[in-house]
């Protein structure tokens, strides 16, 4: 008589982590048993994850053109802002307002940045900031190491599932929600159609000498791939490298390497200091291109009620500022010995 399967065997899960490629929200034990088992990799769940590296390697058989490494960069800084602009700043911190339906489309750019849904995206994020480098945050180098925070937490079976309770501003979205369970539809549209246009450039523009499989190459597997480990040096580095401006309760830091990457994201500890604002970078001179571009955006209406740095918060950092400079300026200049020369002279002199 064949044992019966329960819940816990390793066949069921991994049937339960193959549903869970197209249906995210699939957990037949319950979401809340998953979230309570220790770190562990779930490598049939990460087989997706696994092609969209290995997919790279694809233009070494295609070649490249100027065209198809041109999109490639191209995509990797539009899908940043979406990271960065959308998933970040709009649905993990509400930093400003948009409609209904400027929030379905939002919610769709971001969802072919392949790093899962947005509403997966704001509850990690919301947790990481309730938790920021205590034992409790899923990616603090601090806590955990450089690889366990940059790519490691997102291969362990319990930090799949979405906490809704944590969202419940998002989650009362039907539409939302859709999009967040079936989170591989957009990605797999995505790259079907950068597929689709190559083949188009093929016969329409034969001059750009551009394959079908040269866009899916670089356009989707190597964008993309870059495009990840953009956004994972935020989690990994952004508590390690750089400058503190504000004493927060956690380590994080401005760095201008980071910010470059991440179009601005690299004013980190400006903003675990205010997380509300819709600029992280505080003045005119803290390069911020993704709040450029919301700005942008606001003028046409798509947008609005951008959120500013308060004013206690820039007069907290003009006093941090100038603290820092003072305290740099004392280190520079060597000391003094204790009798010169000269005093020894007046001294025999006045003697």
């Amino acid at each position: 008589m064949s044992r019966p399967l329960h819940s816990s065997s390793p066949l069921r899960r991994t049937l339960a982590a193959l549903v869970q490629w197209f249906d995210s929200d699939y957990a037949p034990e319950g979401a809340a048993q998953v979230r309570a088992q220790p770190d562990r990799v779930d490598w049939v769940r990460c087989i997706p994850f696994l092609i969209l590296h290995a997919g790279c390697f694809i233009v070494l058989g295609t070649g490249a053109s100027a065209f198809a490494v041109g999109s490639a960069v191209f995509l990797y800084f539009a899908r940043m802002f979406a990271v960065t602009g959308i998933y970040h700043r709009y649905f993990s911190h509400k930093t400003y307002r948009t409609s209904r339906a400027g929030q379905f489309l939002l919610a769709l750019w971001g969802a072919t940045t392949v790093q899962r849904g947005a509403l997966w995206w704001a509850y990690h994020h919301r947790h990481h900031h309730q938790h920021s480098d205590d034992p409790e945050d899923t990616h603090s180098p601090h806590i955990h190491g450089f690889w366990w925070s940059h790519i490691g937490w997102i291969t362990s079976r319990r930090h799949f599932p979405t906490d809704y309770s944590k969202i419940r501003d998002l989650a009362c979205y039907p539409e939302l929600v859709w999009l967040n369970r079936f989170d591989t539809i957009v990605p797999i549209l995505f790259a079907t159609g950068l597929w689709g246009f190559g083949w188009w450039l093929e016969i329409h523009a034969p001059g750009l000498h551009t394959t079908r499989w040269q866009m899916l190459g670089w356009a989707f597997f190597v964008s993309t791939t870059l495009l990840f480990h953009g956004t994972a040096c935020i989690n990994s580095l952004a508590h390690l490298m750089g400058r503190r401006r504000f004493q927060t309760s956690d380590d994080s830091r401005n760095s201008w390497i980071l910010t470059l990457i991440t179009l601005g994201e690299g004013w980190h500890n400006n903003h675990h200091r205010y997380m509300s604002a819709t600029r992280q970078g505080f003045y005119w001179w803290e390069l911020d291109p993704t709040y450029y571009g919301l700005k942008l955006l606001s003028w046409t209406g798509f947008i609005r009620d951008l959120k500013p740095v308060p004013a206690s918060v820039l007069a907290e950092a003009a006093t941090r500022d100038h603290a820092t400079s003072v305290t740099d300026a004392g280190r520079s200049v060597p000391p003094r010995p204790e009798f010169s020369a000269l005093k020894k002279v007046v001294r025999t002199a006045g003697a």
